[in-house]
């Protein structure tokens, strides 16, 4: 079998002697061996730095992430090295077939790691580096001019481009890799600005215009590289925008105003908001609606229209402190000096209760069975809840009234029985009312 294969290489070469391709064919077997050794050697010792390096810009820790890095670099290092080597010499045949094969390997795998290593189907980057593979090692037999002359004549004509089965592989195999990195690209980016001091609606739209660039510019890059004249799109973009105009009105509609909020910064992720019978907090401002985190961990997504026509209640607008009123009755017979110091004290001793300022206790009213007042508290994370926070409140007040006597009464009724027909009995029970029909009796409040 390799007497059959060496006689076909010496056919695509026969003027070069036998023994000087053998020679230079095991010269090249070292040089790759060496190629293989430095990138062991450079992934050993680099690797861990590209890795803490991409975990620092990235934000993506993963022994995975560790492995496919160090991976990547091994295998960029040996192609790199082997492509050096194959150009600094005029080498004869199996030199080429060695560095080639090298190469064709080495770059299919770099590339299959990339694709998986930025979460893309692992099927795909098989492919492509299975695609990769032949394309370069296509050069032992004449190079990839025979494969590409057969792949273009498979298509038809569409005015004056050819679609072809080649021009389609290449542009497939182009746009998974600009996808792949702009996928990379994007993660850094998004990362570094959400780590930078910026706040937060500057960061979501910083990190949503950096999306749209990376991926306009690979969009634009990938069709300069597949050779498509951009005027050629004219007419198209014409037909798409007035589509888009139409049809998607309402989306295009709530792309701008998501734009907008996060300009004017008038909602923030993390601000506390009231839309209708929705409260809760802003968990993420979208393409298309703004998630809105309840209590109860139900995500309200509100269209970004509705924000902007509709009347929105921003508890943290400016600030995040928050006054909530808290109404609390107690009897006419209470000391009431003492009562204002206890509701004082509860507060005190609610630790989301904020010294500056400080909770004041107001007398309203003086109602139909109790003097009502109202204690007035602020806090700084309404997020946190404000049900809990009153029923805290409230706890601590019942405890403290409990505890110094202090009473909370409850509505009382009098019934005064004028009359009773002839013979009328009225049946009283311990701790029950007294009972009888409304032709029976006469009762006033």
């Amino acid at each position: 079998m390799i007497d059959n294969a060496l006689k076909y290489l010496e056919t695509l070469a026969p003027d070069t002697p036998r023994n000087l391709q053998y020679i230079e064919g095991i010269i090249a077997a070292g040089l790759a061996a060496i190629a293989l050794t430095a990138g062991w050697y450079l992934s050993k010792y680099i690797g861990p730095k590209l890795r803490h390096l991409w975990e620092a810009r990235a934000g993506y820790e993963s022994e995975l992430a560790g492995r496919r890095i160090r991976d990547m670099t091994r295998r960029a290092t040996t192609f790199i090295l082997c492509g050096i080597f194959l150009a600094a010499y005029p080498w004869h045949l199996i030199a080429q077939v060695v560095f080639s094969l090298t190469i064709a390997i080495t770059v299919g795998l770099f590339a299959n790691d990339l694709i998986r290593g930025v979460r893309m189907p692992d099927w795909l980057g098989t492919a492509i580096g299975l695609a990769l593979f032949v394309t370069i090692g296509s050069g032992l037999v004449g190079g990839i001019a025979p494969i590409a002359e057969a792949m273009e004549r498979v298509g038809f004509d569409l005015g004056s481009r050819r679609i072809s089965l080649w021009w389609i592989v290449t542009g497939a195999m182009t746009a998974v890799m600009l996808f792949a990195v702009a996928r990379a690209l994007m993660k850094i980016v998004t990362h570094v600005i959400g780590n930078s001091q910026l706040d937060g609606a500057q960061k979501v739209l910083g990190q949503k215009l950096a999306i749209v660039a990376i991926f306009t510019g690979a969009f634009v890059l990938g069709l300069d590289i597949l050779g498509i004249d951009l005027t050629a799109l004219a007419v198209f973009s014409g037909a798409f925008g007035l589509a888009i105009g139409f049809g998607m009105q309402k989306t295009i509609g709530n792309l701008i105003a998501g734009i907008i909020l996060l300009m004017d910064r008038s909602i923030k992720p993390g601000d506390v908001i009231a839309v209708g019978d929705t409260y809760g907090w802003v968990n993420k401002i979208g393409v298309r609606a703004v998630s809105v985190l309840t209590r109860e961990g139900k995500e309200h997504l509100i269209p970004n229209e509705d924000l902007m026509t509709r009347e929105v209640e921003n508890w943290s607008y400016s600030s995040p402190n928050v006054r909530i009123s808290i109404p609390v009755g107690v009897s006419y017979n209470t000391d009431m000096d003492q009562a204002i110091d206890l509701m004082k004290q509860a507060c005190v001793d609610v630790p989301r209760v904020l010294n500056h300022p400080k909770p004041v206790v107001w007398m309203l009213e003086f109602g139909d069975n109790s003097v009502n007042f109202e204690i007035r508290c602020w806090i700084k994370d309404p997020q946190s809840g404000v049900g809990n926070f009153k029923a805290a409140i409230l706890k601590r007040v019942w405890d403290l009234f409990k505890e110094h006597g202090v009473e909370i009464p409850f509505p009382q009724r009098d019934v005064h029985i004028k009359s009773l027909p002839e013979g009328g009995t009225i049946k009283l029970e311990a701790g029950s009312q007294p009972t009888m029909s409304e032709s029976e009796s006469t009762a006033s409040k």
